[in-house]
């Protein structure tokens, strides 16, 4: 699968990415980093992106090849929580 990670957030603990192909939004991943030495992630699969549950695992292992070279699942220390939805808007203060 090729994707084009685009990161939008960056925290002290966390980081927020948009994966993309061919230029339209796939899915939104949110990254905590743990005191543990642990990662956390949630990540959420658009609705009308086409993608299907056989693309979760290149999905998760693009991001994690390119951004998490110290943690992995197969070591414990990286999990993901995996939802499907739809981007309704975005509500800011004013």
């Amino acid at each position: 699968m090729k994707l084009t990670w685009k990161r939008t957030l960056r925290t002290p603990s966390s980081e927020r990415f948009l994966a993309l192909r061919d230029g339209k939004d796939l899915a939104a991943v949110d990254l905590h980093y743990l005191t543990n030495g642990t990662v956390a992630g949630t990540v959420i699969l658009l609705s009308d992106s086409g993608l299907k549950d056989a693309d979760i695992e290149p999905l998760l292992s693009s991001l994690d090849d390119e951004f998490l070279p110290d943690v992995d699942l197969a070591h414990g220390n990286l999990s993901y929580t995996v939802v499907r939805g739809e981007v309704l808007g975005n509500w800011e203060a004013h």
